[in-house]
């Protein structure tokens, strides 16, 4: 089990939503779009005890179609707040980003927990800023040593103890 944090972002594309091969432009646009598996049964977990937000790097989108993309597949009200590459000018793995996170969320940085499927980015960049991280490895790839994996969001609630 991880220290307990306070409070949890979560990269976006092909961590809650799959990103479509071949669609472009703002995903709640798109003809399509899908929940990663195992994303609302282990959201209602994990939002009923931690405040959850989002944390992307997208650049076709901004937080109001971050939002809309996630009602399509009924996640919108699981977040409070919305940090995006393209609204702020900077993203992950900035220390910039992740400190803007934390104040914004009213928590310091090793309270945070950055949950992600981009090793680099979501985790390393995390880490290297204070924060928890886990990274979402559904490839199953070669796990870097102090970094902490798992292979479905299925297995988040029982690691958050919830």
């Amino acid at each position: 089990m991880l220290t307990p944090p306070r409070q949890l972002l979560f990269d976006w594309g092909d961590t809650l939503m799959r990103d479509l091969p071949g669609m472009s432009g703002p995903m709640w646009a798109w003809p399509r779009v899908e929940a990663m598996p195992g994303a609302a049964a282990a959201l209602s977990r994990i939002a009923a005890r931690y405040p959850c937000h989002i944390a992307s790097n997208a650049s076709a989108s901004c937080a109001a179609d971050i939002r809309q993309a996630l009602a399509r597949v009924g996640l919108a009200g699981s977040f409070t707040h919305y940090f995006c590459r393209r609204d702020l000018g900077f993203g992950k793995p900035e220390p910039a980003f992740f400190r803007h996170a934390a104040a914004q969320c009213g928590c310091r940085l090793d309270e945070l927990l950055m949950v992600g499927d981009a090793l680099a980015t979501d985790v390393q960049g995390a880490m290297a800023c204070g924060l928890q991280a886990v990274w979402l490895n559904s490839a199953g790839l070669p796990t870097p040593a102090g970094v902490r994996a798992i292979a479905s969001l299925a297995e988040l609630p029982p690691l958050l103890g919830c």
